[in-house]
């Protein structure tokens, strides 16, 4: 077996490692620049859950060598070999990357001019002296690509980000919407804190109202275009699937037809071969691996794959998947009427999921095991050894947190975590700064000028990480010597306290698909229980441990540190055989989210936004783990958790939207593959979700659309919205 240096750390830890081809080598790339692609390369990516289960993506710049992309497939397939021929494979394509890769980077994709050739290096600097104009596209999967620093390039439907170094201003055209605005934050925020190191200024800029600044750096402004329609695939054909069978029994690899037309039933794949699924109408081609297939067979099979792309004349955009069995994808799942996982039929518990999020254990951290780059430290879930330091954000000044109180967050604060490991003999920083949903607009600012204060002090050598209450990165989450991490509401963890906490509290403790738990306090009701967790109630009178059907056995054990914390001996309740004081406690019975699909989640729920913000109706899929915020205000969504589909109506939706989206969901479930057929479709409108609904969502904030997200990241003032374009949802 050929074995690379690089592949001795690969798959070791849980996370995300990225590799650019360097001279056709393979070279890997900072933690902090991950997402970011420069157009004229090629890169290999490997995925990491604490399964293991492992997903390899190759991705090719539209602008990489026809030598760059033969070496790393030559990679991909001896990284394949070394991880014993069970990782799921992707070929991804500029502009046209599977959901599984877009899902890893929450602030989007960045395309960067140049690539090797041209000299451009990826290499992490607090480098100031930066001129470039980034292009934002996409609502649910975020790209920003580099374009000519010239006023031709802006339109009037899509956000810009003008990067100067120090400032860096996000340009929004009349027509752009609230929403999009919001996502293109992110990657602006993403351009500050990993970029920059935290020591870049952003500014929101309406269109007409650009600074002088934009305007020195972009020359005199010409006339703006008009908002341009999307490039989208027709959807008419979506799903419609062929199989054929790939045999070397001849000498030569050939192709038969199995079955002309989905869905198929999973009797059909022999565990003896190897079965290509096309999707190619959707640019999709699966290469399914038979475990008793020959060797021959199973490792050419993604250049099968792109065999059978050229020879059915298919866009060289199209996406292909190499499944070995046991690692199937949703995607691929759906084209079977009759899949099942194994064991299914016995009722698994929490299926590990492939090419999510990775799931990070509560395991000592042995720096040997990782690679000797600085920046590759925050992807891997260190945890923490008890030496990290927290402190609050009180009154502009730094105050430290007593550390019987470490891994205790309160909504009305702002704090600071310094997390000090060692890597390779040198002492390596992270600097965490946690922003309450409740602090104010004061200690925000505040929060942010310490850490880069803090930053200085260390020579500007951390890593830095900005998070926002419930927006926890797994590693956050992590950090506490095998504690939960716990979030309350409000209040503040000052002596004296802002707010007096209630006398009866309700935390809800779930452990996420990378396996960190966290407990957050949610509303003191019945209708906040989730038949999926545990959750530890405190009245005046009792402590509770209430466990759901489908709830795990690390959730309980998290309950008691909550429960340590609140005080009191706590009585157990199973779900079902719940007392009267339990409900009387909780104000009286109500409705919460018991759906048993949630305490066996084999099929992940999927969630899709419908927006005409391109002249016409389309769907496209959240990427990566949802959460609330990705409900977009301006549109309609669909929520499906296998056993019913919502629809999600956001108030600022437009009429074409509102009466189209039901018929869009109708659609989706009949042309679904695996034959499912008059599912429950449930109207839902912002605002007033019900639990069956809002319980697919950790920690559900039914106050979350009162104040202005965008304020907090510009530091508007929170009654000032940015504006919309009345024609516009």
């Amino acid at each position: 077996m050929v074995s690379h240096k690089e592949f001795v750390g690969a798959g070791k830890t849980p996370g995300l490692q990225v590799w650019r081809i360097e001279n056709l080598d393979l070279k890997p790339v900072p933690k902090a620049l991950h997402g970011s692609f420069y157009t004229g390369d090629a890169y290999l990516l490997l995925f990491t859950t604490s399964a293991p289960s492992y997903n390899i993506h190759m991705w090719l710049g539209d602008e990489c060598s026809q030598d760059e992309s033969g070496a790393v497939a030559i990679f991909a397939t001896q990284l394949d070999d070394f991880l014993g021929g069970g990782p799921v494979q992707y070929r991804e394509v500029q502009n046209f990357e599977s959901n599984t890769l877009v899902g890893y980077f929450r602030s989007g994709i960045k395309y960067q001019k140049g690539g090797v050739a041209s000299g451009f290096q990826h290499v992490v600097t607090n480098d100031m002296n930066v001129k470039r104009l980034l292009h934002i596209k996409g609502r649910r999967a975020i790209r920003a690509t580099e374009v000519d620093m010239s006023w031709s390039n802006f339109n009037k439907g899509d956000c810009f980000i003008i990067d100067l170094g120090k400032d860096v201003y996000q340009w929004c055209g009349s027509q752009c919407n609230r929403f999009e605005r919001l996502k293109a934050s992110q990657v602006a925020i993403d351009i500050r804190d990993n970029e920059r190191n935290g020591r870049a200024k952003l500014h929101m800029v309406e269109e007409g109202e650009e600074p002088a600044a934009v305007i020195e750096a972009l020359g005199p402004k010409s006339t703006i275009a008009p908002g341009t329609d999307d490039e989208k695939v027709d959807t008419s054909n979506r799903k419609k699937g062929a199989l054929y069978m790939i045999s070397d029994a001849s000498g030569a690899m050939k192709v038969s037809a199995v079955a002309p037309s989905s869905p198929f039933k999973q009797a059909m794949l022999s565990a003896e071969e190897c079965y290509i699924l096309d999707n190619g109408v959707d640019r999709n081609i699966f290469v399914w691996k038979g475990p008793k297939a020959n060797m021959s067979e199973r490792k050419a099979a993604m250049s099968a794959g792109q065999q059978f792309i050229k020879d059915k004349g298919y866009s060289n955009k199209t996406q292909i998947q190499v499944l070995p069995a046991g690692a199937e994808t949703t995607l691929f799942k759906q084209f079977f009427i009759d899949w099942k996982d194994k064991d299914e039929t016995t009722g698994p518990s929490k299926a590990y999921t492939i090419g999510r999020i990775a799931k990070v254990e509560q395991v000592p951290f042995d720096a040997s095991t990782l690679h000797s780059d600085k920046a590759m430290a925050a992807q891997h879930g260190m945890v923490d050894d008890g030496k990290g330091k927290i402190w609050r954000v009180e009154n502009g000044a730094m105050a430290p947190v007593d550390p019987s109180a470490y891994g205790h967050f309160y909504g009305g604060d702002c704090y600071l975590i310094l997390y000090s490991y060692r890597l390779g003999g040198r002492e390596q920083h992270i600097i965490y700064t946690w922003q309450g949903l409740r602090c104010s607009q004061d200690e925000l600012a505040a929060s942010a000028f310490l850490t880069v204060k803090l930053d200085d002090s260390m020579g500007g050598s951390p890593v830095q990480v900005r998070v926002t209450q419930g927006q926890e990165p797994p590693h956050l989450m992590s950090l506490f010597a095998g504690k939960p991490m716990i979030i309350h509401s409000g209040g503040t963890s000052s002596k004296g306290g802002q707010s007096q906490t209630s006398s009866t509290r309700l935390f809800h403790i779930r452990q996420s698909s990378s396996r960190a738990t966290r407990a957050v306090e949610v509303e003191a009701s019945a209708s906040s229980l989730n038949t999926n967790d545990v959750f530890v109630l405190k009245s005046p009178k009792a402590v509770f441990v209430w466990r759901g059907m489908g709830a795990s056995d690390e959730e309980m054990a998290a309950a008691k540190h909550v429960v340590g914390f609140l005080g009191g001996s706590a009585a157990q309740v199973s779900e079902r055989k719940e007392p009267d004081d339990f409900w009387s406690a909780l104000g009286g019975k109500k409705d919460y989210q018991t759906s048993k699909s949630l305490q066996n989640v084999v099929r992940l729920p999927r969630l899709f936004g419908c927006s005409n913000k391109t002249g016409r109706l389309a769907v496209e899929e959240v990427p990566g783990d949802f959460n609330q915020s990705d409900l977009a205000t301006d549109d309609v969504m669909i929520l499906d958790t296998w056993d019913q589909i919502f629809l999600w109506v956001g108030n600022d939706a437009n009429a074409v939207e509102r009466n189209g989206a039901p018929k869009i969901a109708k659609d989706y479930v009949d042309s679904d593959p695996s034959g499912r057929r008059g599912l429950p479709i449930t109207t839902i409108k912002q605002g007033a979700e019900p639990p069956t609904f809002a319980g697919w969502f950790q920690a559900w904030d039914p106050k979350m659309w009162e104040t202005d997200p965008l304020a907090r990241v510009f530091g508007l003032p929170k009654c000032q919205k940015p504006m919309l374009s009345p024609s516009l949802g």
